[in-house]
């Protein structure tokens, strides 16, 4: 199955492919502050793939904070957060955000309540290769490159 997502504006486009069902995949909630302030639902397929297309990548925005394993992607014109993808990985590892689905009401389990405060920053590499899903990250040519 195919499921698609974009931020407000289309910038960051999803399309993130599972044989899973979504109603029975499981839905996290990040208790740190950053997934708190977004009210993130994030889930993942470790079998799965999720592409993220980057339209025009001056406005995108690869935030990162803590162990600096991971960036938060984010629109710089409208603001939602569609994705995390790790960094420094042979083999990168991302979640989706819920809310940036499309048909968002069809990831319909209640969200389980994660807190990760206490991971070494191995521990926490080791559990987003084990739990977290593939991902491209598609960013288009400049317009006028050659």
């Amino acid at each position: 199955m195919k499921h698609t997502g974009s931020c407000h504006c289309g910038n960051l486009r999803l399309e993130f492919e599972s044989a899973l069902d979504p109603a029975e995949m499981e839905v996290r909630a990040c208790q740190c502050g950053f997934c708190r302030k977004h009210a993130a639902r994030a889930m993942a397929d470790p079998q799965g793939l999720l592409t993220v297309r980057v339209a025009d990548e001056s406005r995108l925005n690869r935030y990162v904070f803590g162990y600096r394993t991971a960036e938060y992607l984010i629109c710089r014109d409208c603001g939602v957060y569609v994705a995390a993808a790790t960094v420094g990985e042979e083999s990168p590892r991302a979640i989706a955000i819920v809310n940036a689905m499309d048909h968002r009401q069809l990831f319909a389990r209640a969200p389980l309540s994660v807190t990760y405060d206490s991971e070494t920053r191995t521990e926490r590499v080791e559990r987003r290769r084990d739990r977290w899903m593939p991902v491209v990250v598609e960013v288009a040519a400049a317009a006028g490159a050659d």
